[in-house]
């Protein structure tokens, strides 16, 4: 079984987690994910333990654990399917100087029309302002 490891010390190693699951079962894998420019551990990890139940186990007692003050998050981790990986941004970003729904610069700065004609409308009224 895969589990994810959240909330893990920013210099906890491989070896000392390993060590600390290997009091549930047998463990066949551990990764800690590190930021791939500086090298250094984004907090989160995963381990890979063959028994289902020592798993389980290791996942009850160990979600919500205090190491060094800090709680960890244990789970069992979802494997990903296989496809397209899903875009955050939308579909279409557009392309060249101005594509998509940026609007064309100009002195008032680009955008959308709409959202400006708001801003209009809202900033006018007697020549002060409430917040």
């Amino acid at each position: 079984m895969n589990i994810f490891v959240g909330s893990l010390l920013f210099d906890m190693d491989e070896d000392e987690l390993r060590q600390i699951f290997e009091e549930y079962g047998e463990v066949t894998s551990v990764k800690i994910i590190t930021d791939k420019f500086s090298g250094r551990s984004k907090g989160f990890g995963f381990v890979e333990m063959p028994n289902a139940e020592e798993a389980k186990k290791a996942i009850e007692e160990l979600n919500g654990a205090e190491i060094e003050g800090r709680a960890m998050v244990v789970n069992e981790s979802i494997e990903k399917k296989d496809g397209p990986r899903k875009s955050f941004g939308g579909g279409n970003r557009g392309g060249g100087f101005g594509g998509g729904n940026r609007g064309g610069g100009g002195y008032r700065g680009g955008g959308n029309r709409d959202n400006r004609d708001n801003r209009r409308d809202n900033n006018r009224g007697g020549g002060h302002r409430t917040y």
